[in-house]
């Protein structure tokens, strides 16, 4: 499976740090509005991604709940057909919540910067460091530290847990 060191903090000024980033990163930003339906999975999560009526994908995840730096090990699937996807798995798993946000997507050097409008939650910031196989989880952790640094986030406005826990909390998880 690939791996990845994530990062993610709730993020007050939007356009301040989409400077900031927008300063860091090799090119242009896109912009990707996604659909994220969870499902009930003992064995970590298992979500499905909408794009479009036929683009998206399934994605399989485990990655610890911790604020700061955490490894992700991770399995995706494209699908050209996601709304009958995600009603066989509906019916086949049960769905334990939804998350709709638009992504503003940075890339610096091999790491993903996400600038996430979460419907219902507010504004975040989360970073992909995306390992190749003989890179360490070290490693990736120090290239996450040196950006937390440059962007100036703090300690405390790390995140330990996923959107859909978030959402969860709040009481948001069926709401469109």
């Amino acid at each position: 499976m690939a791996r990845n060191i994530e990062i993610k903090a709730r993020i007050d000024d939007f356009s301040a740090m989409y400077e900031k980033l927008a300063l860091l990163a090799d090119g242009l930003p896109d912009i990707i509005d996604q659909d994220d339906t969870f499902f009930i999975c003992p064995h970590g999560r298992l979500k499905l991604r909408t794009f479009a009526p036929d683009r998206g994908e399934l994605i399989f995840y485990q990655r610890p709940d911790q604020a700061g730096p955490k490894t992700s090990f991770y399995q995706l699937t494209e699908t050209q057909d996601p709304d009958s996807l995600r009603e066989t798995l509906t019916l086949a798993y049960g769905v334990s919540g939804r998350v709709i946000k638009q992504r503003t997507l940075f890339m610096t050097g091999q790491t993903r910067l996400h600038l996430d409008r979460v419907k219902h939650l507010g504004d975040y910031l989360e970073f992909e460091v995306v390992l190749d196989e003989e890179e360490t989880p070290e490693q990736g952790i120090a290239i996450a530290e040196d950006l937390l640094e440059k962007l100036g986030v703090e300690r405390q406005e790390l995140v330990d847990q996923a959107y859909v826990d978030l959402l969860n909390a709040k009481g948001k998880h069926h709401q469109d």
